[in-house]
């Protein structure tokens, strides 16, 4: 979807102010599986890399992005500093608490926010923001909460059909697909 006639109007009201995106790992950009390899615990994370792109493209659009755990894994502070995101808290129990301090440090409102979570410990930061969006295969509570919801499930692409959507209806798409376009070596 290219035509920005196409979004309802309560969506685009949302989405317009929106200057950081703001996830939950684990469900979100994984698919919240928890891979211990061995008895020691080798983990292994799956992340969506049109995801990926998505996140750079947002970036390279002006916006910020920044993720929120309550896990620590050293393989989410490894994809964060590729994908060169904003801010990673990791170990955040309290995510709402953490988030509105970011907020306060970037200068932003809440409603300036969006924020996709796919459960519980999601819910309060979900009721606070501007744009709430959660993937397909959320908790149903996450789903009540969210004013936006992925076809895509957590780690399947989720996260940059959200993207998708931010960057339409703020008009930058045309510009990406020029960009993206003129790198392929394309007429």
């Amino acid at each position: 979807m290219s035509g920005q006639a196409t979004w309802p109007e309560a969506l685009r009201a949302r989405v317009e102010p929106v200057r950081l995106l703001a996830l939950d790992v684990d469900g979100v950009l994984t698919d919240g599986g928890l891979y211990y390899l061995d008895h020691e615990g080798l983990e292994a994370k799956r992340f969506h890399a049109r995801d990926g792109l998505g996140i750079r493209l947002l970036l390279e659009s002006g916006l910020l992005v920044g993720w929120i755990t309550a896990r620590r894994s050293e393989l989410v502070a490894k994809r964060a500093r590729e994908l060169g995101i904003t801010f990673l808290h990791q170990g955040a129990h309290d995510k709402w608490r953490c988030l509105r301090d970011q907020l306060r440090g970037l200068s932003l409102e809440p409603d300036q926010c969006a924020y996709m979570g796919d459960d519980l410990v999601d819910l309060a930061v979900m009721q606070r923001v501007g744009l709430a969006a959660a993937p397909g295969d959320a908790h149903p509570e996450a789903i009540r909460a969210a004013h936006w919801v992925a076809s895509e499930g957590g780690g399947r692409g989720a996260v940059r059909a959200l993207i998708d959507t931010i960057l339409q209806i703020q008009g930058h798409w045309p510009a990406i697909l020029e960009r993206m376009s003129a790198a392929s070596g394309a007429p």
